[in-house]
């Protein structure tokens, strides 16, 4: 980076060397001339240094505002998103689609029998188990602009802007495949003898008339399916034609 002072130095160190009054060309004062080019230096290193200390303030103050947005967006314990950015974000998805076109598709996710799961083994073993799931569907999910969060309590939400009906049962069957991968014990699970999930899909073309919150219900619909079906499977449901 340039010095932004290049100017002052260079007046600085030309004032050095006169001994002269540039304009008048009378003989100058060399004891007082001396002192103002001193302080003249002086007041340029103070300046330098006021700009660095400025720039480290700002830079702080940048670190800690992306802390706080990482707070604000960030669920405590899973470390994914909450459901505050999931809802902001998927209205933001739904308008961007809803001008470019494009297929949305919705995940929503619970963990099987998670109370009895929490009664069998305690709440610290509980927390355990909604890192792991959270940490299992994140490393599911296939694209940059995927993401998944928190929805509340053992409930999750995945987000796949422009994935049709293929990939969203595509992403739905590995979530599951590595869901059982993980082997986390769960005694009394009726699904299975270890941790699993249960999924409702769907995805659509997006409309004007669609919102976050459409898909969202009809995510939810097919995961009551999924449950009502015996769990630990997903159950998928093509947008619009529920309504």
């Amino acid at each position: 980076m340039d010095d932004i002072f290049e100017v002052e130095q260079e007046i600085y160190d030309k004032a050095l060397l006169i001994s002269k009054d540039p304009e008048s060309g009378e003989t100058i004062d060399k004891a007082v001339y001396g002192k103002l080019v001193k302080e003249y230096g002086r007041l340029l290193k103070q300046l330098r240094r006021t700009i660095k200390l400025s720039d480290r303030a700002t830079n702080d103050l940048s670190a800690s505002k992306n802390d706080l947005l990482d707070k604000v967006n960030i669920d405590a314990l899973t470390g994914i998103y909450n459901r505050r950015f999931m809802e902001d974000s998927l209205k933001r998805t739904v308008k961007s689609l809803t001008r470019t076109g494009g297929s949305l598709s919705v995940l929503m996710m619970d963990v099987d029998f998670f109370k009895k799961f929490n009664d069998t083994y305690g709440h610290s073993e509980g927390d355990v188990c909604l890192v792991a799931v959270a940490e299992t569907i994140k490393e599911s999910l296939a694209r940059a602009d995927d993401f998944v969060a928190r929805y509340g309590g053992e409930e999750f939400v995945a987000v796949l802007p422009n994935t049709d009906e293929m990939g969203a049962r595509f992403v739905a069957g590995r979530i599951l495949e590595n869901m059982r991968a993980r082997k986390i014990l769960h005694e009394k699970n009726e699904a299975a003898d270890c941790v699993t999930i249960s999924i409702g899909v769907t995805s659509g073309e997006v409309e004007r008339s669609n919102s976050g919150d459409d898909y969202l219900k009809l995510a939810d619909k097919a995961l009551y399916m999924s449950k009502e079906n015996g769990r630990n499977r997903y159950t998928y449901i093509h947008f619009g034609e529920d309504e």
